[in-house]
């Protein structure tokens, strides 16, 4: 069963198996995928499926957009014939968001004609992104260095594959957003300000850039100044109308502060709505997460502010929205390059130093910096006076903490191991949710291990026999008999970081047919890890998991976007950490209950699979309150929870750092907090898997960035 071919080894397995389905499935998957779009009316024949789609999404509200994409499944019934591949119809109207990463060219021995051969081809690119109509979807072409961010008509992948000059084409990742647990307060929060005003200014000269979701609610008394204005100077709603797009990007609605300053004017008078909706964004959830990381970092109740805050609206569509919008939406960590890209134009523009918070995160890769977006974000941090700060994410639960608690399915997502021998064997147990409950998602599970090694890997599914896949083999959108798509590929030497990778997924059978569309079939897969030559054995294991949410019924079933996760006895309570937190020039932020004096149990733990200690600071993040969005006067504070909330308090103090010495770069920033973080009660100042080197010390951080370039001679006497 398995093949071999070197025909697509330039192209990320998941785009493989993106890559060999027809334009009817990458349709119906743009409905399920963040990170596939199709700008396709509904074709008749596929009525029926859409149809059902949108009555099952009117249906299925829930406390944040993000967790929900509306499907659906029904029951089963006798298995059509499936047509050849060679027969389906081509994706020309589905895109997807790609990082292709390009080899020096050894023959321009200048870096402005390297420049030049790679922004040729993003111009060839967005030729091509044009005439397959890509102005049905939002999307992009940015070149940075040799990597170019792209949204690419699936129909290219295969061009990008011949192109001599690339290395290597790597999917945007699906972001996911760690929920918080969010409760009423009652009180204002205290100050969150920290340091000597004198050095720092409490933020004046900054910019607190928040790239995140739910809305801004830009009128919130927190986020006001004296004089009614407010302190939002921008915000890029990437999924909005309301206004034009930004200079430089074809989607989204930008809101400048003229315009929101002009709407809390109108707003005051008598009979006129609420500011929220004069300048409308596109999500305006209540306790919006977003205004409340904002609140924290930037807020007058929070770590700077005296700053001015720069915010991008990460598009996630609704499931009241239109089957079309929803099906021309991307929700991936391209949106958070081009947010990146946006907010440092804005400091240039104004001159200002920039701090840039992400309370969002991914489970997917190799955890080791090499995925196209961390090296991305690596290349814009190398320039002083920028700092990003990334939640480590909450998946550091692996068991229930008390009746009822579900936390623990979030956590089990990594495990790892060691195969001392050949011929020896490790086997893991994945398991997707039954028991009534249909989980209609993609799963994928990816495992990584050293160069040296060499693995078989087979997969035995819940009712059907072992298939195994060697080294350079690989198997791709194979029906099994439950109606489950299995997909594996045995892969050695990625490009990026040299490691060899097993990369494995299982699919909906997402057929037009109603009698034929189908969940993922439940139970436990087994996974058995052969060694066929070791030399080190070692192994990591990741799930890229989901964000839950139920999307109907159907004939008693519930169907579910449901994260799979590894069984008790396989999951390893360790590199759990968001692999967009593990770049090299990023800070991860771990949660720190301050009430407790210890890491919540939540916080995800550390460190990445090339050993690389993250996260790297723990901050305050349980039960913290600040602004609560659009939720009105008598209600203005909640308390939330989460590693979302210790990120912009560390991304405040990294700001203040920048303002105390504009010339630190964010290495230094990160070097800054290890010398000056404070052991947990009970530990040393050694590194810990779930705090990193301990609490963040924001005086002691903004003290030593004002004194880094501080030097003294020293003269000797004279003999």
């Amino acid at each position: 069963m398995a093949n071999q071919d070197p025909g697509s080894r330039k192209l990320h397995p998941r785009l493989r198996t993106v890559i060999n389905g027809d334009r009817g499935v990458n349709a119906r998957r743009s409905l399920g995928s963040a990170t596939v779009a199709c700008g396709t009316p509904v074709e008749e024949d596929e009525a029926p499926v859409t149809a059902m789609y949108d009555q099952i999404a009117q249906q299925s509200i829930t406390n944040l957009q993000a967790a929900v994409r509306p499907m659906r499944t029904l029951k089963r019934s006798k298995r059509a014939q499936r047509p050849k591949l060679t027969e389906l119809s081509k994706a020309d109207d589905s895109f997807v968001n790609v990082f292709v990463e390009f080899y020096p060219d050894r023959a321009r021995v200048s870096p402005e004609e390297q420049r030049a051969a790679v922004t040729a081809v993003a111009e060839r690119i967005e030729r091509w992104t044009y005439e397959a109509g890509r102005g049905s979807v939002d999307g992009g072409v940015l070149p940075r260095r040799n990597i170019v961010c792209a949204t690419v008509p699936i129909s290219r992948l295969d061009e990008l594959n011949a192109d001599p000059a690339v290395a290597f084409v790597h999917p945007a990742d699906p972001l996911k957003l760690d929920l918080p647990t969010a409760t009423a307060a009652s009180r204002k929060p205290r100050s969150k300000a920290v340091g000597t005003p004198q050095i720092h200014g409490r933020g004046d000269g900054l910019i607190i850039g928040i790239i995140d979701v739910g809305g801004f609610d830009f009128s919130h008394p927190d986020f006001l100044n004296a004089d009614g204005t407010t302190r939002f100077v921008t915000i890029w709603d990437q999924g909005g109308d309301f206004r034009r797009s930004p200079a430089g990007f074809d989607y989204g609605a930008e809101f400048t502060q003229s315009q929101l300053n002009n709407a809390l004017l109108s707003a005051a008078k008598p009979g006129m709505p609420g500011a929220v909706m004069i300048e409308r964004q596109s999500q305006r959830e209540p306790s919006s997460h977003g205004t409340h990381v904002a609140s924290i970092a930037a807020g007058n109740s929070g770590v700077c502010p005296n700053a001015d805050i720069a915010a991008v609206l990460i598009d996630v569509p609704s499931p009241e929205d239109p089957l079309e919008r929803r099906r021309a939406t991307f929700s991936d960590t391209s949106r958070i390059t081009h947010a990146v890209e946006y907010l440092l134009r804005i400091a240039e523009e104004k001159g200002k130093a920039i701090a840039i918070n992400v309370s969002l995160g991914t489970n997917g890769g190799a955890h080791d910096g090499s995925s196209g977006v961390s090296r991305w974000l690596d290349a814009y941090l190398a320039t002083p006076g920028r700092a990003i700060c990334v939640a480590a994410g909450n998946a550091g639960q692996e068991a229930a903490q008390d009746e009822g608690d579900l936390g623990w399915i979030m956590g089990r997502i990594h495990t790892s191991g060691q195969i001392p021998a050949r011929g020896l064997e490790i086997e893991l147990e994945w398991t997707v949710v039954g028991n009534g409950i249909e989980d209609i998602s993609e799963n994928e599970l990816e495992i990584w291990y050293g160069a040296q090694d060499r693995f078989t890997v087979a997969i035995k599914p819940p009712t059907a026999d072992w298939i195994e896949v060697e080294p350079r083999q690989y198997v791709q959108n194979h029906r099994l008999e439950s109606g489950t798509y299995l997909s594996i590929y045995n892969e050695l030497y990625h490009p990026t970081n040299g490691a060899n990778y097993i990369a494995i997924y299982l699919s909906p059978n997402q057929s037009s047919d109603l009698r034929e569309f189908r969940g993922i079939q439940a139970g436990v897969w087994k996974i058995r890890l052969k060694g066929e030559e070791i030399r080190d054995g070692r192994f990591d294991a990741w799930i890229e998991r989901d964000d839950p949410g139920e999307v109907g019924r159907d004939a008693g079933r519930r169907l579910f976007r449901f994260p799979s996760f590894f069984s008790q006895k396989s999951n390893v309570d360790s590199h759990s950490i968001s692999s967009l937190a593990c770049g090299n020039r990023v800070i991860s932020a771990a949660n720190l209950d301050e009430v407790r004096h210890r890491i919540n149990a939540s916080s995800s733990q550390g460190p990445t699979r090339d050993g690389r200690c993250k996260p790297e600071i723990a901050a305050p993040g349980t039960e913290v309150v600040a602004a609560n969005g659009f939720a009105g006067p008598e209600e203005p504070w909640v308390a939330m929870t989460g590693t979302s909330m210790a990120c912009p308090y560390v991304t405040g103090v990294l700001g203040l750092m920048l303002v105390a010495n504009n010339e630190v770069t964010a290495a230094q920033c990160a070097g800054i907090l290890q010398r000056t973080a404070r052991p947990l009660a009970g530990s040393s100042y050694k590194w810990i898997n779930d705090a990193g080197w301990g609490r963040i010390d924001g005086k002691a951080a903004i003290e030593e960035a004002r004194s880094i370039n501080e030097r003294k001679q020293v003269r000797q006497k004279k003999a």
